[in-house]
């Protein structure tokens, strides 16, 4: 196909590392002419395919598309994952909660931005299968919509009242632990613009569940070798169904900018500003900290389907090929 011949395709995905040759030409997509569609923050985008299918091609939550898939969306993932990171740090907890240990959430609230963020259910599925936390006996108070709106809650998720958000009720006391950064209430640890002191104890006095994280992330990655993924490549139905030598054309084209930006990351340049997150995660990982593939991330996306059936999420478990493009 010459490119006068190209297939205009609308893409929706952020500017990473491994997404810069992509997005700027330097790698092209065999076939396509790409229609780069910028979406700040991302996860906008993942709620306007979920809810409109607007693009061709999107970014998404792992657990926003399976969510999405099971309930009929039509469109499909590539097993590509744009961002990657452990789950042990960012579950704050009040130091007088009367909690020591994950299993002393059990009977009390937790705050979470919305129950199918990726963040609260890596966490939540290493506290069930790691440290025996019964996940049904905590109460999960969310401040934020779903992406998927069909999404029928379990019934320990409940929605902050009066307006109230994950800050305030952390502060008050009505919370005992939380979720922080994207996920929650804010940076762990220090205060930020909308902190308040309420209750008995100085917002700043909030502990880490896992404070020695780092270690435990290692750990647990070297034991079953999970490394989360945060956000897939999906392609709509129509799409694939009417050109199905689309689904390989991207594959190989994110997989070469990747690759550019692993050469880049080895020769020590500054590239973005997820360098260093990156460099970190290949001490642990091994010299590919985004690595692509079905097989390669079998253990992974498994994961979190478990995860994600565990937690109510989804209603039943699925076949892993059944959710992803054969490339």
């Amino acid at each position: 196909m010459t490119q006068a011949q190209s297939l205009p395709l609308k893409i929706a995905i952020a500017t990473y590392g491994h997404t810069a040759a992509l997005k700027n030409g330097q790698v092209p997509i065999a076939g396509v002419q790409p229609d780069f569609v910028e979406v700040k923050p991302i996860i906008a985008a993942f709620r306007r395919m979920v809810r409109d299918v607007e693009f061709d091609v999107c970014e998404m939550a792992p657990a926003t598309y399976m969510i999405a898939r099971e309930a009929g969306s039509p469109f499909k993932a590539l097993p590509i994952s744009t961002f990657r990171r452990f789950h042990h740090a960012g579950l704050v907890y009040r130091t007088d909660a009367g909690i020591r240990e994950p299993r002393d959430l059990e009977g009390k609230r937790a705050g979470v931005r919305a129950y199918s963020v990726t963040t609260g259910i890596w966490t939540r599925g290493i506290m069930t299968n790691e440290y025996g936390v019964d996940n049904s006996k905590i109460t999960w108070v969310v401040d934020d919509e779903e992406h998927v709106t069909s999404l029928q809650l379990p019934p320990n998720v409940e929605h902050a009242q009066d307006g109230k958000s994950l800050v305030d009720l952390m502060a008050s006391g009505y919370l005992s632990a939380a979720f922080t950064d994207n996920a929650g209430i804010g940076r762990a640890g220090a205060p930020t613009d909308g902190w308040q002191s309420g209750g008995r104890i100085n917002p700043t006095e909030y502990v880490e569940m896992f404070p020695n994280a780092a270690e435990l992330e290692a750990e647990w990655y070297k034991k079953t070798g999970i490394y989360p993924l945060h956000a897939l490549i999906v392609v709509k139905d129509e799409t694939l169904a009417k050109h199905p030598w689309i689904a390989k054309s991207l594959y190989d084209a994110f997989l070469e900018a990747k690759n550019i930006y692993l050469r880049q990351l080895e020769a020590g340049e500054s590239v973005s500003d997820k360098d260093a997150h990156y460099r970190a995660m290949s001490r642990i990982v091994g010299n590919d900290p985004l690595p692509y593939g079905f097989e390669t991330n079998r253990k992974s996306l498994q994961a979190m389907m478990d995860y994600c059936h565990q937690q109510g999420l989804l209603k039943k478990q699925h076949k892993l090929e059944d959710m992803f493009i054969e490339v």
